[in-house]
């Protein structure tokens, strides 16, 4: 694994920045190229003080810029494709999430080939699977169970496209005559220190008397902790270069989850921050959109054994540790909010 260069997009997200502290930890390379549109002051001066051996170069630029992602990924070995429009709220408009989620996609894997990039993965997501409707339980699913969204919110049908196009282009001839590998990860929902979506339900509650919004009352989700899913990215790229699972690996997909335990949404937010005296609203909160709707009250959890055997996954992380790490960084927050108040007082 000696001399060669991974490219990360999305790498000022949430699954971005961790992929790249773990790409400087485990593996041996030479460079790691992190691109996104921006980067925060603070996110570049983080990233220079990652740099040891492996040289990291920090990339602005537009993921629907064909002649810059052929330029990123010259003499790049591996490309990690985070980069995404999340939305299960239904903000952003449907244009922008079609253009970033599938025809970025579609210009990156282009460069790939064109660049003779030989490995793909892409972070996929649980809404490519369903649920379609809340009636339907699904308890410790598996790949094999073929499920598929019907949705035609932008979101969940973006990465259901984005996934396909990745899969389809496994096997294509690279243009210096190699094999292009790709697969997928679809990861429970994730949390962790820096989670978007944790973050506004702490600062939501903190600002409204310490009541945490009561989503997901009929749900029953597994999710996976934030180290844990971009463990799995290092394993499938791992897996991805190891001739001997060429045959198992490459177009497939994979569900990521760890031994969190199985809970509602609003359970795991109250159990993150319930030793800074946060409480749970005792109404209920159904959520805006119809992905949050159907997401937030359904029965939707899933198995991560094919992973465990073909990409020799197993978490990084126990659930008290994900639980102790997530909490020290709620702690954070709330004491920054108190901060916040005490300077507006002063």
């Amino acid at each position: 694994m000696m001399g060669w260069s991974c490219l990360v997009t999305g790498a000022g997200g949430f699954l971005g920045q961790r992929i790249i502290c773990l790409l400087v930890e485990e593996t041996e390379l030479k460079e790691i190229r992190a691109l996104d549109k921006a980067f925060r002051p603070r996110l570049r001066e983080e990233f220079s003080k990652l740099q040891n051996k492996t040289k990291l170069t920090v990339l602005e630029g537009d993921i629907l810029d064909e002649p810059f992602l052929k330029r990123a990924c010259q003499d790049v070995l591996v490309v990690i494709h985070t980069s995404c429009i999340i939305d299960v709220f239904g903000v952003p408009h449907r244009e922008s999430i079609m253009n970033v989620n599938v025809n970025g996609t579609q210009l990156l894997l282009e460069a790939c080939v064109q660049d003779s990039v030989p490995v793909f993965i892409y972070p996929s997501a649980l809404e490519v699977a369903g649920p379609n409707s809340y009636k339907e339980i699904i308890e410790n699913a598996h790949e094999r169970d073929c499920l598929e969204n019907t949705w035609s919110a932008p979101y969940p049908h973006s990465k259901k496209l984005a996934e396909k196009a990745v899969l389809a282009a496994n096997g294509r001839t690279l243009k210096n005559g190699d094999t292009f590998y790709t697969c997928a990860l679809r990861p429970m929902y994730i949390y962790g220190e820096g989670s978007p979506f944790l973050t506004a339900n702490i600062n939501e509650a903190l600002n409204n008397n310490g009541i945490l919004s009561s989503v997901g009352k009929f749900s029953a989700v597994n999710p996976v902790y934030i180290g844990n899913m971009a463990w799995a990215h290092i394993l499938a790229l791992k897996a991805l270069r190891d001739p001997k699972k060429a045959l198992s690996v490459p177009g497939q997909f994979y569900y990521i989850s760890d031994d969190t335990s199985h809970q509602r949404y609003d359970n795991l937010n109250y159990i993150l921050s319930k030793e800074f005296s946060l409480r749970l609203d005792s109404r209920w909160n159904q959520g805006t959109g119809l992905v949050s709707l159907k997401l937030s009250n359904s029965v939707f959890t899933f198995s991560y054994k094919k992973a465990q055997r073909d990409l020799a996954y197993e978490p990084l992380y126990s659930w008290e540790e994900a639980k102790q790490k997530t909490v020290e960084w709620v702690g954070s927050l709330v004491d920054r909010h108190k901060e916040t108040l005490k300077s507006k007082t002063q």
